[in-house]
């Protein structure tokens, strides 16, 4: 189980107000609520966040998904497409430090909670918001999701095999990437406003993330005429640096610069540093797929283990390619407690991912899976003011 420390996570104290839905918005709330940050989740009671039900599998009817995304999070159900509800979320804005989004842009601007009220009625707010194409241009407007932005960023053009339709992932990482982009973003804004006194709108675009994330992509067309194209399990002219297929699965090698080629070679068995094709970054680069089909000869003679063994002992970088079986059985994960084991109510011992980045004096932790629909919504308008009698007469009309 994690060891939940006494010290004080570094965001303790901040409040947030998170009205982002799937992944996008809410990755960036589970970011800041790891670090201590208290995240209240709004969402509508006829129609909350489909994270609640999402993911092809599913445990006794639960969503394995939920859990992780919403994790520290309180839940308040707000309609916000009625004045009364807006009401009660500027009272919330009125004193949290982060109103994270991530609706089509100008949703909030219709329903009159936009950054312009907030900041009048809280000049320190910091806004977050997260969308396909960004707040400002002419696409703007357009519907926006992870996939979408991945392709208009670039990054769906380089997946897959060269000869094959662009794949994808396995994962949102449009998403969690811009998740990641607008915490950031928030942390910056957070820190400006210790000099400045005021807040400030986060404008983070899902495509404009995934290009961050090009690396040299845009200059190598502009300036000298190339464009990547997809490559498989390679990086063109980066070699060795692949996967190899051994007698029982699977490793990935790294050992492109000369150094490190050339124990790769030696324990190998092979004169390959010595020979012209292989001997410098360049030629390796040319040959590469000669090189490669080499050393799968090789790894193919061995197991798994045997290959890791002998790359550990020459110091020759290598890892096994996991599977989240591999991953829970894993030495290494366990000790920095990469994964974690926190309580679930209706599961029991639930593993997700630990906290990251490592703190040393002020770490982050996970203290609850995702809550239930509405499960804080009492104790939140009680902190406001509102009776059980008013929020009777809340929930009878359909506000909370």
């Amino acid at each position: 189980m994690q060891d939940m420390t006494n010290q004080t996570p570094p965001l303790s104290g901040l409040r947030v107000i998170e009205l982002g839905q799937l992944i996008a918005g809410p990755f960036c709330g589970q970011l800041l609520g790891d670090f201590g940050a208290e995240i209240i989740k709004v969402e509508a009671r006829d129609a909350p966040d489909p994270a609640r039900n999402w993911g092809a599998v599913k445990k006794d009817g639960e969503s394995l998904f939920w859990p992780i995304i919403a994790r520290n999070k309180k839940s308040l159900t707000l309609n916000l497409r009625t004045e009364k509800g807006q009401a009660i979320l500027k009272e919330l804005a009125a004193n949290a430090d982060v109103l994270i989004e991530n609706f089509r842009p100008g949703t909030l601007e219709r329903w009159n909670i936009g950054p312009e009220v907030l900041h009048a009625i809280n000049p320190r707010l910091v806004i977050a918001r997260i969308s396909g194409y960004g707040q400002t241009g002419p696409e703007s407007a357009k519907a926006g999701y992870a996939s979408v932005g991945e392709a208009k960023g670039g990054l769906r053009h380089l997946i897959g095999e060269p000869d094959r339709l662009p794949a994808r992932a396995g994962v949102s990482l449009g998403d969690t990437m811009t998740g990641t982009f607008a915490a950031l973003g928030t942390m910056m804004a957070l820190f400006a406003r210790e000099k400045s006194g005021r807040g400030q709108v986060v404008d983070a675009a899902i495509y404009e993330t995934v290009m961050a994330f090009m690396e040299s992509l845009i200059p190598e067309y502009a300036l000298a005429g190339h464009t990547r194209e997809r490559t498989g399990p390679i990086l063109p002219r980066v070699a060795p640096s692949g996967v190899y297929p051994c007698s029982d699965g699977l490793v990935i090698i790294g050992a492109n610069q000369d150094s490190l080629f050339r124990r790769l070679s030696a324990m190998c068995g092979a004169g390959w540093a010595d020979d012209p094709r292989y001997a410098t970054h360049d030629a390796r680069g040319e040959n590469q797929l000669e090189l490669d089909g080499l050393i799968s000869d090789w790894t193919r003679q061995h197991t798994t283990a045997q290959v890791l063994a002998l790359c550990e002992e020459n110091s020759v970088p290598c890892g096994p390619v996991n599977t989240a079986k591999d991953m829970l059985a894993d030495a290494h994960i366990k000790a920095r407690e990469a994964i974690i084991r926190i309580a679930h109510p209706v599961l029991g011992d639930f593993p997700m991912q630990g906290v990251v980045p490592k703190l040393s004096a002020t770490p982050g932790n996970v203290r609850e899976t995702g809550p239930a629909l509405g499960e804080d919504t009492a104790d939140i308008l009680d902190g406001l003011g509102y009776d059980a009698g008013k929020q009777d007469s809340l929930r009878q009309e359909g506000i909370i």
